[in-house]
């Protein structure tokens, strides 16, 4: 039995994700599949489109067996600690044999090259590094900086790796290939390049489209009223249906400004010393967001005055959205201290699924969780810690629906598992 494993937000779920599932089937041999996905907030900082029972249906319409929920301090997290969540789930399953992701590159070798650098951490490069760290930037871009001089001394430093560091795919996949190193796992890493589009491209672009350019038309759409109709050529007749059923009944599309009297009216109660406690605040970072919230009359017009180069958006938007988690540098240190997820969450499967789940229950290393309600019975402190803030994360998402009657707390124990038969 050959299985493949792949790490996925479905947000939401369109051609270019299937062309990746099927083509990834094809790469692998594998007779089965299932997916890490992110629950109902993403690794951008953003909520969902819409919420992730629904995107899990999408993919096992689509021809997922299995869907394995990534914890919420995982899923909105830096890409170093959202691949090393997800990579400790499959590997975690002990029945996953592959694991395939899409990239620029499209070559494994390449980003393997760079994922031993950052691994194994010699010391010339740690010198570069400190050296990069120096000059105030963010580490990101020391980072990068470091892997650059280091590369170029050693003589294998290329323009193409030049470009391999500046794709956020790839990045993404050098931190999948680092994590399988760290866990010291059997997982075989393979990768897909990417086609068809940029990854953030704004405007549809075909057939094969951006999430981004199909979220910008829901939202465009979702204020002026108007059809989806637009989306047939983009996304799989199940992903536009499920869409358009979650929408007539007011749960979604769920945007970030859903949530900006929330967020704004939260910051503007903080410390300074309240905000330092957060994820990713740090080089004064606190002092930038207080100096914002104060004028600031929206979400986006918060998010615009705190990003800078030193202080990209993408980590300004998870620090804001942690507020609302509850998940703290601490604890997220305190999970990290401590292996990563804590049990295996099933948010969905059809009959191949329910298969692996048989399995699953004889090789995994970690609890697995059909029935929420199961946590309570653990003797982990951490599980039921790192449970309970899915379950803020689900009550406080749910607040971002249009529809009163679906806006109720507790629906992290009564929304129903995903079953396909």
């Amino acid at each position: 039995m050959k299985v493949l494993g792949l790490i996925v937000e479905y947000n939401p779920f369109h051609n270019g994700h299937l062309y990746h599932l099927e083509e990834s089937k094809k790469l692998s041999g594998a007779d089965y599949t299932v997916c890490v996905m992110s629950g109902n907030f993403i690794q951008r900082g953003e909520p969902a489109l819409v919420n992730k029972w629904a995107r899990a249906k999408m993919a096992i319409l689509s021809g997922v067996d299995l869907v394995i929920e990534l914890p919420t301090a995982f899923a909105m997290a830096s890409a170093e600690y959202f691949a090393y969540g997800a990579v400790k789930i499959l590997d975690s399953l002990g029945i996953v044999n592959y694991l395939c992701f899409g990239s620029e590159s499209g070559s494994i070798h390449e980003l393997d090259l760079i994922a031993n650098v950052l691994y194994n951490e010699p010391q010339e490069y740690k010198s570069f590094l400190k050296e990069s760290l120096k000059k105030g930037i963010s580490y990101p871009a020391a980072r990068e900086e470091a892997l650059i001089s280091y590369l170029y001394k050693k003589n294998i430093y290329s323009d193409r790796l030049d470009l391999t560091l500046k794709s956020s795919n790839n990045i993404l996949g050098i931190e999948y290939l680092k994590a399988i190193k760290s866990l010291k796992s059997n997982i075989r890493p393979l990768t897909l390049k990417r086609i068809g589009n940029r990854y953030n491209d704004m405007e549809l672009t075909g057939r094969i489209s951006s999430a981004t350019s199909i979220r910008k038309l829901i939202h465009d759409s979702s204020k002026e009223n108007q059809s989806l109709n637009s989306l047939e050529n983009v996304l799989p007749i199940y992903s536009q249906a499920i869409l358009e059923n979650e929408f007539s009944n007011g749960k979604g599309p769920v945007f970030s400004a859903s949530f900006e009297n929330i967020l704004l009216s939260s910051l503007r109660k903080m410390s300074k010393e309240q905000i330092r406690e957060l994820p990713y605040v740090s080089e004064g970072l606190e002092n930038r967001i207080k100096s914002a919230v104060e004028s600031s009359g929206s979400y986006e017009e918060l998010v615009e005055q705190i990003s800078t180069k030193r202080y990209p958006r993408t980590r300004v938007q998870r620090t804001v959205f942690n507020i609302l988690t509850g998940i703290t540098l601490r604890k997220l240190n305190t999970f990290l201290a401590y292996g990563g997820p804590q049990y295996l969450r099933v948010l969905g499967f059809n009959p191949r699924g329910m298969k692996l789940l048989s399995q699953i229950k004889k090789t995994a290393v970690l609890p697995v969780m059909v029935k929420p309600s199961d946590y309570k019975n653990s003797c982990n402190p951490l599980l039921k810690e790192m449970f309970e803030m899915e379950v803020q994360a689900t009550d406080v998402y749910v607040l971002g629906y249009s529809n009163p009657a679906f806006k109720k707390s507790g629906q992290e124990f009564t929304e129903n598992i995903v079953i396909i038969r």
